[in-house]
């Protein structure tokens, strides 16, 4: 009997066993990662490692395929180990999965992404959908380095993701779009170095500053925040800071010491460094320093293929002039930028800006004219537009500025501004003339679908609708289908615009013969407002014969608010009604003084004198008449019904 007749143990299994200790050994001994558990149902993951730094848990987990092997290495250096198609699928619905291998005769871990799996099958034309088996290629050492970089970029990775989705989550519903719209797109990176530069340096090429900006925790974590390719995210940074407040100061100041670290290495050009440390400084506001550094970059840049780069140069220290108040040696500037290169827009846009602050407006407009942003860099080109909008209002030309605002507000789902910006323009400008008057009712109801609560554009649409129908234009509506959506609303706008509406629509009611809703309309216009509003509630009261109460509100717009003709002519009608005959005559007499080309003042002065029996008074003043006006219809009454009074 042969009771040391063991079972055999599988070399497989030992290898594996191997490989375990040597990766949970690895792993227990970083600083980065710690293991969150194992999984052997053999999915396609051996193990879930955490980031974890410091002893914080921190749920951003990496997938890992663990092999373990005894093969020789290829020529290269390099490590080759078979797979199943399905498992590398599987590693790739998570981000950064890696597969980790334990070379045995060495006892070292190599690492191979999953991604770099899939790009290298891809890059290499060989179709391995439908293999059973692909083959992965471990170039790479598991170090610590390098597990520190992975851990940085799965965690920034992460974060930016719960930052979006946590936004979405929380916004009201009708707010999801406007975010979608305005948010940079989400940039997945690889972990390979070199990679990642070349990515980062197309980014930068296209103009896609806000792209880099999400990014550059993850472009610092994969090439560390020294590396030469960095200096595209701190230039990116830069240029979003230096268009509005710095989001990231911190990473403007990294980005001056990274400059200034590169100063004596000889492998980025001076002036450019120079310039990019003029730009940081004035990013954060510190135009001092940021007109000295751009002052001294201007003195190395000096050859024939950094003429785009003087030229920037000059316009951003124009820029910073500009900023402390010296204008005239800022547009200097803007002029030397623009003789090196004619087609810079950023100084076409400088000058722009300072022609129409300055009310030369057909000069911005020629400014504007020569700015065209890059598609990447949308924000800009609206705000050229935003200044043209107001350019062509300021030059008369409504209809071109409308047209370039309703270009604008195709873009307001995204950008916030826009609508209040337009807004603020239409205030000012949509009722300069019938034409703008029309073209802004539209932009208001388009306004109030948006913003169906908001004052002002209830306000200026009335405004606009009762000023084309007072200058004789259709606006669509009967007297009182408006009247019913104007009291709907009143009493719901700002107090001081609301004396002018009831006005408005008062005269509305006048020319409609209304004159009882005319005197409801002016009375509260008058209890409102008063004063000069009491002389159009005065004409309504005496259109219906309420002379009682005309008269006193007559003889404060005679005698204080509004001393012309047109008051003393209602003053004298509304004292003649009621008897008051001296007192009417004083009226008249006072009309013709103020305006001797009153007609019916004169007519009806001569024929109160004649209804009181004063016939020489009467024919005198009628002969004064009938000479002054013979083409009138009174004069030719005169003449038929009353020859002998008329001399």
């Amino acid at each position: 009997m042969n009771l040391d007749d063991f079972p055999k143990r599988d070399k497989n299994h030992t290898i594996e066993s191997k490989a375990d200790a040597a990766f949970q050994s690895f792993i227990a001994n970083s600083d980065e990662f710690f293991i969150q558990g194992s999984d052997k149902r053999d999915y396609g993951t051996d193990y879930h490692i955490e980031v974890g730094p410091a002893g914080s848990a921190t749920n951003v987990r990496v997938q890992v395929q663990l092999k373990g092997t005894e093969k020789d290495l290829n020529a290269d250096g390099s490590l080759s180990i078979e797979v199943r198609r399905a498992n590398l699928n599987y590693l790739l619905m998570q981000p950064y999965s890696l597969y980790v291998c334990y070379h045995v005769p060495t006892k070292s871990l190599r690492l191979s992404f999953a991604e770099s799996v899939a790009k290298n099958y891809e890059h290499s034309g060989k179709s391995w959908s439908d293999q059973e088996s692909i083959t992965v290629v471990f170039s790479d050492e598991l170090t610590a380095e390098r597990l520190a970089s992975l851990a940085a970029l799965a965690k920034a990775n992460t974060s930016a993701l719960r930052i979006s989705r946590v936004v979405q989550a929380v916004a009201p519903s009708a707010e999801v779009p406007r975010i979608l719209k305005a948010a940079a797109p989400e940039l997945h990176l690889p972990a390979d170095g070199e990679q990642a530069a070349e990515i980062l340096s197309k980014l930068y090429e296209s103009g896609a500053d806000n792209v880099i900006s999400g990014a550059f925790d993850k472009f610092a974590a994969i090439l560390g925040k020294d590396h030469d390719a960095m200096v595209f995210c701190y230039m990116a940074e830069t240029n979003l800071s230096m268009s509005s407040k710095p989001l990231h100061p911190e990473r403007i100041w990294q980005g001056l010491g990274y400059f200034r670290s590169k100063l004596e290495t000889g492998r980025i050009y001076v002036g450019s460094l120079l310039y990019n440390i003029g730009n940081g400084f004035t990013a954060l506001g510190k135009e001092d320093a940021a007109i000295k550094s751009y002052e001294e970059a201007i003195k190395h840049l000096t050859s024939s293929d950094m003429i785009g780069l003087l030229a920037q140069c000059n316009k951003n220290l124009g820029t910073s002039f500009e900023k402390i108040g010296e204008g005239e040696k800022a547009v200097g500037f803007y002029r030397e930028a623009l003789r090196l290169d004619p087609q810079l827009v950023e100084a076409h846009y400088a000058l722009g800006t300072w022609c129409h602050r300055a009310g030369q407006y057909e000069d911005a407009l020629n400014h504007f004219d020569q700015v065209v942003f890059l598609k990447t860099m949308i924000e800009k080109a609206l705000g050229v537009s935003g200044w043209r909008v107001n350019i062509l209002f300021n030059l008369g030309e409504g209809r071109s500025a409308f047209r370039e605002l309703n270009s604008l507000l195709s873009h307001a789902e995204a950008y916030t501004w826009i609508w209040p910006w337009c807004a603020r323009q239409v205030v000012n400008f949509g009722r300069a003339s019938p034409v703008n008057a029309r073209l802004s009712v539209e932009f208001w109801k388009r306004f109030l679908e948006n913003f169906p609560s908001d004052r002002i554009g209830q306000r200026e649409l009335l405004l606009a609708q009762l000023q084309l129908r007072m200058e004789g234009h259709a606006i669509g509506v009967t007297y009182d289908q408006f009247k019913d959506g104007f009291v709907a609303v009143i009493e719901h706008l700002d107090p001081e615009a609301v004396p002018l509406l009831w006005d408005r629509l008062g005269h509305w009611a006048q020319d409609e013969g209304n004159w009882e809703d005319a005197v409801w309309c002016f009375r509260k216009a008058y209890e409102l407002e008063g004063r000069l509003t009491g002389y159009c509630l005065a004409v309504a009261l005496n259109a219906l014969g309420r002379y009682d109460e005309s008269l006193p509100l007559l003889k404060q717009q005679a005698e204080e608010i509004q001393p012309d003709a047109m008051s003393w002519n209602q003053l004298a009608t509304a004292h003649e009604f009621l008897g008051q005959f001296p007192e009417a005559i004083a009226a008249y007499e006072k009309t013709i003084t103020l305006d001797p080309d009153f007609a019916t003042a004169w007519f009806n002065l001569g024929g109160l004198h004649w209804n009181n029996g004063n016939d020489a008074e009467s024919r005198k003043i009628w002969t004064e008449a009938v000479a002054r006006f013979p083409d009138h219809e009174l004069t030719l009454i005169l003449r038929r019904d009353l020859p002998m009074a008329v001399g």
